[in-house]
């Protein structure tokens, strides 16, 4: 980062702001053929001042950042001016009656609105400025015909009725001049080079103050946001202080775009611990970057998709390196070349997709082109404040191309969709075209449209459209954003409740310890049935079905001793929740129950030899209290049966269980079969 004074540091928003900045010979030069590759071109039978071809312009070469900002955003006010510097140098004589050829045209216009902007007083430049001979000679001219230059300016404004030349301009232009010279500014916090707390520390020791709304900035204050939260916002007018500081200076601080932190926060919110990403453009480095941030501690891997040269790819790197972002790998392929199949993307389970877009919802143009490394053509139409509709078709036919391609890559689950566009062709309407197509050979569920997962709230500039996109409006506190999330459909074959993850469990192997009795004749037609219905589930689920009807009907319990130690116990695997309907394992004091079954008659299933001998679940039938025969009249009644307890545990409480014996009023003949024989006769 380029470090200059904060006085040659100020820059100027178009015509938004008062700050004037005395321009280096090499700024004019680079503005003038930016201009000339964004211009309007005006039909033949209208051409009054003549640009010369387009061919001899050479690209422009820009010093450092500042020289390459200053050099667009010139480019962008005389593009914003255009008809009016063509009719002021038309009115005044000066374009008829200098001799300069039409390929200096371009240099003259860009010129002249700085010098209008600096209320055609001369500029001041230092010594250390480069002087360019062909801005000498425009400049030179200029001011010869200053008078005249001036007064056709005021005629313009008296035609117009115009205060300012602000008012010449349509009003959806003024009133995003107006947005951007409000517009807080927005960073994220680099968590792998510095904690949240030492940053609110780092700015408290530096004069700031928290505070908890956007709408209450003033002077050293900033606020967190409510959607991201490791975003901060600051007051617009802290724009360049906040640039030179030494935490954004080491990539602790990073100033973007909040559309771009949504983005990153939605993609982390549907990613697992070790799901890939594949990011479709090489642009932004800072949302990549981001992304890596909020999984340093995943195993995951990024996949950025269009860094086809080297230069390109070593200055991503340096940067990254710089960021500690250590989980980002380079492809050279574009994203809509890669074969869906390819090995190094199998793990992918989440595509990013910021496309190319018109940028309508953005109030600086120029931050976006440069930042997003856009279309510059797009200038053409933003300084008119719309986009044309042919430009808005091109543009969904790429969005759309590209949205479709990611929809054949059959592992992924999620695609992640955002543009900076208010308009709905580059939104809905493209989601909606995109879950339309049927796309022929692709493996893998449709996709539906889910809510991002980011909390949504209630302030007026932001809106949850219909079907669960995510809107947010141009404000003076935020630029307009359009985030979609798309998620593959759940396969039926997949959806298990709770209870479907017993039997999947048990199916597998995973529940030794709860055997399941072979099925009725009933149970096993009423399985044929199903099976015939449901047009041939897969053996897995056939199983399940049947583990389930036997569940429902009979559970088995068992008791084993290890006679190694009789006292220990093996606990059961952990499945998650399981409903309260379900049967639920318990243990104390070295015996076991099964909640729900504790009332029927339990079975002895003998392990095999090779099984581990372990303790099991077992219903205990204590033996009847009864009175010896000699002592019982014939009229004798018989007394209440007796209640016997045990405790057990239950969510980390202890509670005490009745189990009644029931009383019977002769002797059997013999004990139950299923009866637990005691050693000694019960006293």
């Amino acid at each position: 980062m380029s470090e200059f004074s904060s006085k040659d540091s100020l820059l100027r928003c178009s015509s938004s702001t008062t700050e004037i900045v005395n321009y280096p010979d090499e700024v004019f030069i680079n503005a003038a053929k930016i201009f000339q590759g964004i211009h309007r071109k005006k039909p033949p039978d209208r051409i009054l001042v003549n640009y010369g071809s387009d061919i001899e312009n050479s690209a422009p070469e820009f010093k450092d950042e500042r020289s390459q900002r200053w050099s667009y955003e010139l480019a962008f006010s005389a593009l914003k001016y255009q008809d009016l510097l063509e009719t002021i140098l038309l009115v005044s004589g000066f374009y008829h009656s200098q001799p300069l050829p039409d390929e200096m045209t371009s240099l003259v216009v860009v010129m002249l609105y700085d010098f209008q902007y600096r209320k055609f007083q001369p500029r001041y430049l230092s010594n250390k400025d480069e002087v360019l001979e062909e801005v000498q000679e425009v400049e030179t001219l200029l001011e010869s015909y200053k008078t005249k230059l001036a007064a056709a300016l005021a005629k313009c404004r008296i035609k117009y009725a115009a205060p300012t030349i602000e008012y010449i301009l349509p009003e959806t232009v003024r009133k995003q001049e107006q947005r951007a010279s409000t517009l807080p500014v927005y960073a994220w916090i680099n968590t792998t080079k510095a904690s949240i707390t030492e940053v609110f520390n780092t700015l408290k020791r530096e004069g700031f103050t928290q505070i908890d709304s956007p709408s209450e900035l003033d002077g050293y204050t900033y606020c967190m946001d409510h959607h991201c939260q490791d975003l901060l916002i600051f007051p617009a007018h802290f724009k360049e202080e906040l640039a030179n500081m030494e935490m954004v200076v080491n990539y602790q601080l990073i100033l973007q775009d909040k559309s771009h932190s949504l983005a990153a926060h939605s993609v982390k919110a549907l990613l697992n611990m070790d799901d890939d990403i594949i990011v479709a453009s090489p642009y932004p480095d800072y949302t990549i970057a981001h992304i890596s941030v909020l999984t340093s501690q995943y195993s995951s891997n990024i996949y950025v998709c269009g860094v086809k040269s080297e230069s390109r790819e070593e200055e991503m790197l340096d940067l990254f390196r710089s960021m500690e972002c250590r989980n980002i790998k380079m492809l050279k392929e574009s994203f809509t070349d890669i074969d869906p199949t390819d090995p190094r993307l199998q793990k992918a389970k989440i595509i990013l997709l910021m496309p190319l877009c018109s940028g309508s919802g953005i109030g600086d143009p120029v931050e976006f082109i440069l930042n997003d490394h856009g279309d510059t053509s797009l200038l053409q139409d933003l300084s008119q404040g719309y986009v044309s509709a042919d430009r808005l078709n091109d543009l969904a036919k790429h969005q759309l191309s590209e949205l479709n391609h990611a929809m054949k890559f059959s592992k992924v689950q999620a695609i992640v969709y955002c543009t900076c566009s208010i308009y709905p062709e580059e939104n809905e309407n493209v989601i909606s075209q995109a879950l339309q197509t049927k796309l022929e050979g692709i493996k893998g569920q449709p996709y539906r449209i889910s809510p991002p997962l980011i909390p949504l709230c209630s302030s007026e500039e932001v809106e949850s459209a219909s079907k669960n996109f995510f809107k947010m409006e141009p404000s003076k506190i935020s630029n307009g954003c359009f985030l979609a999330v798309l998620t593959r459909e759940k396969d039926p074959s997949e959806s298990f409740s709770a209870k479907d993850v017993l039997a999947r469990a048990a199916s597998k192997g995973l529940l030794d310890g709860i055997e399941v009795p072979k099925s009725s004749r009933r149970e096993k037609k009423r399985s044929k049935a199903t099976h015939k219905s449901s047009h041939g589930p897969s053996v897995t689920q056939a199983k399940i079905n049947e583990f389930l009807n036997r569940e429902n009907n009979v559970i088995s319990p068992r008791i084993q001793q290890d006679p190694k130690n009789s006292s220990s116990m093996r606990k059961p695997t952990k499945l998650g929740a399981i409903p309260p309907n379900s049967a639920t394992v318990k243990t104390t004091n070295g015996h076991a129950a099964i909640s729900k079954m504790l009332e029927r008659q339990p079975t002895i299933v003998r392990p095999k030899p090779e099984d581990k001998i372990v303790l099991k679940p077992v219903h205990i039938m204590l033996p009847p209290v009864m009175v010896p025969l000699s002592m019982t009249p014939p009229a004798v009644k018989i007394r209440s049966p007796v209640h016997y307890y045990h405790q057990r545990w239950h969510a980390g409480t202890r509670s005490t269980i009745s189990v009644q014996s029931p009383y019977m009023p002769t002797l059997p003949k013999a004990p139950p079969p299923t009866a637990v024989r005691h050693p000694k006769p019960w006293h």
